[in-house]
């Protein structure tokens, strides 16, 4: 497929929809066009838009990713489905591979292979991460383990959630420059360099709250 590929996110976790948005616009070629909170709203969405993939938690309310993924496959055949799910074993992948998924991938590992899985979708190949396992908590690049204070991972909890340093500052009662000097502290401490790479490390490491 060539041009601009067009994403829809569906996940009930509102912050996790952020993270996998971030990680999938800073990528060339890759649009998310909507974010929707359920299965069903999945379903209408992809009836009423043009769209290339649809990127689909398992478990919604309503209606869940793997009946959305069936429905989304029979109604519009141009539109693939990844599936995103907590568990790894392959009883899932078969499942979402029969609701018609061109691909699967477990959450702890998409920070990292989401826009694979994507790009084999699209293309008509088949992706699977389920036999992945997360990283341990360590800094990019390094070999030692990160340990964040308190502090530090709510601060990241925050700026994973896109709040300002003036949102952070108000909501914990520092100054601006406080949550600054944290937020290069993270930088450093993680061997990350902007926002994006942040939420990839909080979404990997469990540290955003649904």
């Amino acid at each position: 497929m060539s041009g601009t590929v067009r994403i829809l996110l569906a996940d009930d976790h509102r912050v996790v929809r952020r993270g996998l948005r971030l990680v999938l616009e800073s990528e060339d070629g890759f649009e998310v066009v909507g974010e929707v909170g359920d299965g069903a709203e999945a379903i209408d969405f992809v009836l009423q838009h043009e769209v290339d993939l649809a990127v689909l938690d398992v478990s919604m309310p309503r209606v869940s990713g793997l009946v959305a993924a069936a429905e989304i496959v029979r109604a519009r055949p141009s539109t693939h489905v990844l599936i995103l799910s907590m568990h790894d074993g392959e009883q899932y992948q078969r499942e979402a591979m029969r609701a018609g998924a061109s691909g699967y991938v477990v959450k702890s590992v998409a920070d990292h292979d989401l826009v694979g899985a994507c790009r084999a979708a699209v293309a008509g190949q088949g992706f699977s991460a389920a036999s992945s396992q997360a990283p341990p908590r360590r800094a990019a690049g390094g070999d030692g383990e990160v340990r964040l204070t308190t502090r530090e991972q709510e601060i990241l909890r925050l700026i994973a959630d896109g709040h300002t340093g003036r949102d952070i500052a108000a909501r914990l009662v520092i100054s601006p420059k406080t949550v600054e000097r944290h937020r290069e502290n993270l930088f450093a401490k993680l061997g990350l360099r902007n926002r994006v790479e942040l939420t990839r490390y909080a979404i990997r490491e469990g540290l955003v709250d649904p």
